[in-house]
């Protein structure tokens, strides 16, 4: 049977959008379970290949699914002298690296499931978002979804809109004006979406804006609605064309909204793991482990 390989596991979680933690050997001195480059990767529910087994893996699990836990999306280093306070008898000591990787942070959902919600998503399977698709005819949606999507089958869409979360990118794309009326106006009156892009001619953004404002819906709400949805510099009425322009002003929004974040460990925590692996060291490092410090001055 075949075992997905460290790799293989990191890119099915980062396009579906979950969190975990790539552990990596980076230093092994004298006798160790495996050799420096060994990694493995920890989810919230499942690990994924070794870094040699016994109480350093089940130890650095630990600390993998603790950092889950808190939502610590950092980086950190830790010494292990694999003596007696491990309980393993290898005599020698490991230095182990946790990167931590955020689950997706944009997330869309999709109304709609004809043609050109079907050419959009095979898009967005390529970029970093989670879809939710939603549609009332089951048999619209194709066999097989891309990693990063789920689809959600509700004879009535709109109800859906109260079981997602708040900062959502919307998208309704869907074959029936009057849903599409009454889906933005359930989001527009919420007021818990990060973004909201409708399907359709200037007309019929006309003839909602009209609708909206006899029925009492925030102007300011109504102003946040790209209608025509897409970037207007990538013509054409293809499906694929479309679907291509939407995702284009998709991506300008994430890319504004997401802040960058450090990644990796910074060069002078690597600096002092180098020294402290070229300095002997004695019987006393066998009783504990040993932590780095971030370039933020936090102990791990």
């Amino acid at each position: 049977m075949y075992r997905e390989q460290w790799f293989e596991v990191t890119q099915r979680l980062s396009r579906a959008g979950r969190p975990f933690v790539l552990i990596t050997l980076i230093g092994a001195r004298g006798s160790t379970p495996r050799d420096s480059g060994t990694k493995m990767v920890v989810s919230a529910d499942a690990t994924f290949d070794t870094i040699g087994g016994g109480h350093l893996e089940f130890k650095a699990t630990a600390m993998a699914r603790e950092m889950l836990a808190r939502q610590d999306y950092s980086q950190r280093m830790e010494h292990f002298p694999l003596g007696a306070s491990l309980g393993q008898c290898c005599g020698g000591s490991a230095t182990v690296l946790f990167e931590a990787f955020a689950p997706c942070p944009t997330q869309i959902a999709l109304f709609g499931a004809g043609h050109v919600a079907k050419a959009l998503v095979t898009v967005l399977a390529e970029l970093p978002v989670q879809v939710t698709w939603i549609d009332s005819r089951e048999e619209l949606f194709p066999e097989t979804l891309p990693a990063n999507t789920h689809k959600r089958v509700d004879a009535y869409p709109c109800d859906v809109i109260d079981d997602l979360p708040d900062n959502l990118y919307y998208l309704i794309l869907t074959h029936n004006h009057q849903l599409d009326y009454e889906l933005a106006e359930k989001i527009l009156r919420q007021d818990r979406f990060a973004y909201l892009g409708l399907i359709g001619s200037a007309t019929k953004w006309a003839r909602f804006r009209q609708r909206f404002d006899y029925r009492g819906v925030d102007s300011s709400q109504v102003e946040r609605v790209s209608c025509p949805v897409g970037l207007s510099a990538v013509p054409g009425k293809q499906p694929m064309e479309v679907a291509v322009s939407i995702a284009a002003e998709l991506i300008g929004l994430y890319h504004t909204s997401t802040q960058p974040t450090q990644q990796g460990v910074a060069w002078k925590d690597i600096k002092s793991w180098a020294a402290d692996q070229a300095e002997p060291r004695d019987a006393s490092d066998t009783d504990s482990s040993t932590s780095t410090q971030t370039s933020s001055g936090e102990t791990l």
